[in-house]
C-alpha cells in the first residue's frame, strides 16, 4: 500500500474509533457523583471566605478547618465542586511543585533542593489525607515514567538524570528501551526515566468529591452554583473586613482566599499573569485480557513522552487507557467558552497518535473525549500574592500539574493570611512572580509564534530557535 493510501487508512481506523465518544469527561460520568449542594441566598458571615471548589479552594478550606477546628469557614463554587479542571486531568499527582525537575533548576536552582523536599512532604500529606478521611479515590503511589520516542530525548534524560542525582534526588531509574518495553511495550519507546515515589495516579473527580465531604464533616459551609461576582472592602459589628457579592446574597469575612484559578480573579491585577489553554483527553473502553497482555503495563505507572508537545497517559481501575495532551489551545482574548470543552479535529489527532503508539491497540474503540481549560503562567508553575493589605490571598498558574500542588498552595495561602513567616512564604518561588503576558494582539502572536517553534522544535531533533532562546533566556515560556 502507498504511503498516502496508508495515511488515509489509518484516519479513517481513528475516526472510526471515535463514533461512540460520549462528550462528556470520564471522571464526571459517574453515578456516584454527589448533588449540588443548595446555592447561597441572603447574607452570610465568616472567619474565611474560600473562593473556588475545585482542588485550590478545597484544600485550603480543609487545612484552615485542620489547622483551627473553630475557625468558621465558608466555601462558594460557582458552578459544582470538582466541575472544571479538578474533574477533567490525568489524575496524576506529583510530588513536584515547579512543574518538573528541569523548569525547578531553571528557575530556582539555590532552593531547589527544599522545594524537592516540601514537594515530597506534601504528596506524603495528600496520602495520609485520603487515608485519613477514607477518600475513595484509587489513589496508588506508582510513579511515573518519562518516555523518550526520539534519540535527542534519550540525552535529555541522561542529562537530567545525572543533575538530579548530583542534588541528591533519589527514586529516578534510567530505563533503556528493553526496559521501558517491558514496562510498556511500544515500538516508539527508546528509554525512559521512572520516576518510583515522586507521582501517584488517582481518580480526580472522586478526590475532589471526597475533599468535599471531608471539608463538610470539619463543619466548612459549602454552597454550589454561587459565584462570587465582585470583591470589596466591608465594615461590619464585628470589625473590617472583606465582602463579596454573589448571585442571590452577600459573603462578610475577615479573611478571602482566592482558588478559582483559571477563571478570571476577583483581583484584577493578577489577571494578566495567566491565560486559559485548552487541553484534551481521550478514555478508551476497558482493554480484553489479550489488548492488556499485549502491551504488559502491570505496574500501573503513569507515563508520558518527552516532546515539547508532549501526550499523558495512564492506565485506570477498569483497565482503559487515558490519551491527553499534545494540543494547546489558546482562544483569542483568553476568553472562557464551554464550546471549547470539545474539539473533534483534536480528538482525532489524539486517535492516530494513540495509535501510532500502540498499533498492536487497533480496533480499540474510545467511549470518551473530552476538554477543559489550564490556567497557565509563563513561568509553568503556581505564584502566590496578597490583596487587600492581607485580607485576601491568592495562588494562581498551576499550569496543568496542580493536582498535588495546590495542596502546597493552600498552605501557602493560609501562612500568607495569617502574616505568618514559615518556610513556605519564605522560598523565592513564593516570594516572587512570573512576568504576565502582553495584551492583545501581542498575546496571540506571542502564543502562535512559541507553539509554531516547538513544533518546528519536535522535527528538528529538539534543537530551538532564535525565538525559543530568547524565551528561555527571559524565562518566558508557553506548556500545558
Amino acid at each position: 500500500m502507498a504511503p498516502s493510501a496508508m495515511r488515509t487508512a489509518g484516519a479513517a481506523l481513528s475516526a472510526a474509533s471515535l463514533s461512540d465518544a460520549r462528550p462528556v469527561p470520564y471522571w464526571l460520568d459517574d453515578p456516584g457523583r454527589p448533588g449540588a449542594l443548595p446555592a447561597l441566598t441572603g447574607d452570610e458571615h465568616c472567619d474565611l471566605l474560600v473562593i473556588g471548589g475545585g482542588y485550590s479552594g478545597l484544600w485550603t478550606a480543609l487545612l484552615a478547618k485542620e489547622r483551627d477546628p473553630e475557625r468558621d469557614v465558608v466555601l462558594i463554587e460557582g458552578r459544582e465542586v470538582g466541575w472544571a479542571a479538578s474533574g477533567r486531568n490525568g489524575g496524576f499527582c506529583a510530588a513536584s511543585l515547579t512543574h518538573g525537575f528541569s523548569n525547578g533548576l531553571a528557575r530556582w536552582p539555590g532552593e531547589l533542593r527544599k522545594l524537592e523536599e516540601l514537594g515530597e512532604r506534601n504528596l506524603d500529606a495528600i496520602e495520609a489525607t485520603v487515608a485519613r478521611y477514607a477518600i475513595d479515590c484509587s489513589f496508588e503511589r506508582t510513579g511515573e515514567i518519562d518516555i523518550a520516542t526520539e534519540p535527542y530525548q534519550l540525552d535529555d534524560l541522561h542529562e537530567l538524570y545525572e543533575e538530579a542525582s548530583r542534588l541528591g534526588h533519589t527514586g529516578l531509574e534510567p530505563l533503556d528501551r528493553d526496559a521501558v518495553r517491558a514496562e510498556v511495550d511500544s515500538p516508539t519507546f527508546l528509554g525512559g526515566l521512572w520516576n518510583r515515589r515522586g507521582v501517584a495516579m488517582l481518580h480526580p473527580a472522586k478526590l475532589a468529591w471526597g475533599l468535599k465531604r471531608a471539608c463538610a464533616e470539619l463543619g466548612v459551609r459549602l454552597y454550589e452554583n454561587t459565584r462570587g461576582l465582585e470583591l470589596a472592602r466591608a465594615r461590619s459589628a464585628a470589625g473590617s473586613g472583606m465582602a463579596v457579592r454573589t448571585p442571590y446574597g452577600r459573603v462578610f469575612a475577615r479573611k478571602v482566599a482566592l482558588g478559582t484559578n483559571v477563571f478570571p480573579s476577583l483581583v484584577r491585577r493578577v489577571r494578566p499573569y495567566t491565560v486559559p489553554v485548552y487541553d484534551y483527553a481521550l478514555m478508551t473502553e476497558p482493554l480484553t485480557e489479550a489488548q492488556r497482555a499485549a502491551i504488559g503495563w502491570k505496574n500501573r505507572q503513569g507515563l508520558g513522552d518527552s516532546a515539547n508537545q508532549f501526550h499523558y497517559f495512564r492506565i485506570t481501575d477498569d483497565h482503559r487507557i487515558l490519551w491527553g495532551g499534545y494540543d494547546a489551545i489558546y482562544p483569542y482574548g483568553g476568553r472562557l467558552d464551554t464550546a471549547l470543552h470539545h474539539r473533534p479535529e483534536t480528538y482525532l489527532k489524539l486517535a492516530t497518535h494513540f495509535f501510532h503508539c500502540f498499533p498492536q491497540l487497533e480496533g480499540v474503540r474510545f467511549s470518551h473525549a473530552w476538554g477543559g481549560a489550564i490556567d497557565t503562567c509563563s513561568r509553568f508553575s503556581a505564584f502566590f500574592g496578597t490583596a487587600y493589605d492581607g485580607q485576601v490571598a491568592y495562588a494562581a498558574g498551576y499550569t496543568g500539574l496542580g493536582v498535588g500542588a495546590t495542596r502546597f498552595g493552600g498552605e501557602v495561602m493560609l501562612d500568607l493570611l495569617a502574616g505568618e513567616r514559615t518556610e513556605r512564604t519564605a522560598l523565592e518561588m513564593v516570594r516572587s512572580k512570573p512576568l504576565p503576558f502582553p495584551p492583545e494582539p501581542a498575546a496571540w502572536a506571542g502564543i502562535g509564534l512559541t507553539k509554531w517553534s516547538l513544533a518546528r522544535a519536535d522535527a528538528r531533533g529538539g534543537r530551538r530557535n532564535l525565538w525559543l532562546r530568547t524565551m528561555d533566556r527571559l524565562g518566558l515560556g508557553f506548556d500545558s
